[in-house]
């Protein structure tokens, strides 16, 4: 199990930097593809496919 640990955002900003630039060049662009997958970034403009959700639609006032 994972242990907890505390730090600042400037702390935890460094020590992901530090992580980062420790990994090869090849794999940090697999870190970069992962990270803008999960992120949402680049999302293309196809429209989504139905998948049975329920969904309400807000009309516009008139």
């Amino acid at each position: 199990m994972g242990r907890l640990h505390f730090e600042t955002k400037e702390e935890a900003n460094q020590r992901r930097e530090k992580e980062f630039l420790a990994l090869s060049p090849s794999e940090r662009v697999q870190v970069f593809i992962r990270m803008v997958g999960s992120n949402g970034l680049f999302k293309s403009g196809a429209p989504k496919k139905n998948q049975g959700n329920f969904v309400i639609k807000k009309k516009n006032a008139v």
